[in-house]
């Protein structure tokens, strides 16, 4: 009886090890930024950001509170690689004044653009949005600034 005492107690304390990972797994902090939009959603810190995946996911390019006249080029937020990359982009700018953002299809703030107001929070996919062109904004965000919504005639949903 002893043996099986012993032997019991020993697949006891073998089960409770095994349980421990995966209680500790469960304590974890939620979603990180970056999964999910809404698990994204900061709230208002005065940022526009961008992703290279659907629904706030993927590589996270970058945020501002400013603006950037060159995704592609070797200065200010977005750089590089970052250019034609974003499939989702969010707005946690702050209300009032330049409130919106524009996104341009090329460098320059040219190429047509298409803005995100500061109430919509996000576009968790790109591809169901079109410049003033009628270009595709999946991929192909090149530019964007801040600006009054006045400045804005097409806006993204």
């Amino acid at each position: 009886m002893r043996k099986f005492t012993m032997a019991l107690a020993a697949l006891g304390l073998a089960a409770v090890g095994l349980a421990a990972p995966a209680t500790a797994a469960h304590a974890a902090p939620a979603a990180p930024a970056g999964v999910g939009c809404d698990n994204a959603w900061p709230g208002s810190d005065g940022y526009v950001r961008a992703w290279d995946g659907y629904d706030c996911s993927g590589t996270y390019l970058g945020g501002t509170q400013g603006d950037d006249s060159n995704w592609a080029d070797g200065s200010g937020p977005f750089t590089g690689s970052d250019n034609d990359r974003a499939s989702s982009v969010m707005n946690s700018g702050y209300y009032g004044g330049e409130d919106v953002v524009a996104f341009y299809r090329h460098a320059g703030y040219a190429g047509g653009y298409n803005c995100l107001k500061r109430g919509e929070l996000y576009v968790d996919n790109l591809s169901l949005n079109t410049y003033t062109t009628g270009y595709s904004m999946n991929n192909s965000i090149s530019s964007h600034q801040w600006v009054f919504t006045s400045g804005c005639s097409r806006f993204m949903s």
